[in-house]
């Protein structure tokens, strides 16, 4: 679940919002304790994820988040720093595939949604 490199490697919250993730994880415990029921275990629940993520320094969901993020902007520096390159062999192959593909179509002129299929 959480990276084993090293604890201090694998942490991805720090300072304020650490600190905030123990405050608000304290301040939904003591709500959920003091209210009950079901709405009350949600809280708790709440609260101690918010308290371990603070405790820990360590957010699966954010860790998550920065990847797809850091993805994201490598396959846009990928698309704006290589450009596709294709040679006249395969421009000639491509425009030959499509002319076989259209080669054979044929346009009945027949709407079919005005005039569907009989038996549909």
């Amino acid at each position: 679940m959480f990276r084993t490199s090293s604890n201090h490697a694998s942490q991805n919250v720090h300072g304020w919002e650490r600190a905030a993730s123990i405050i608000g994880g304290l301040y939904f415990l003591g709500k959920g304790l003091g209210r009950g029921g079901v709405g009350g275990v949600l809280q708790l629940a709440v609260g101690g994820m918010a308290l371990a993520r603070g405790i820990s320094g360590q957010c699966e969901a954010k860790r998550m988040l920065d990847d797809v993020n850091e993805q994201a902007r490598m396959a846009e520096g990928n698309s704006r720093n290589m450009p596709l390159e294709r040679s006249e062999a395969d421009d000639v192959r491509l425009k030959a595939n499509a002319q076989a593909a259209t080669g054979t179509a044929t346009v009945t002129g027949n709407d079919s949604l005005n005039n569907p299929p009989a038996g549909v």
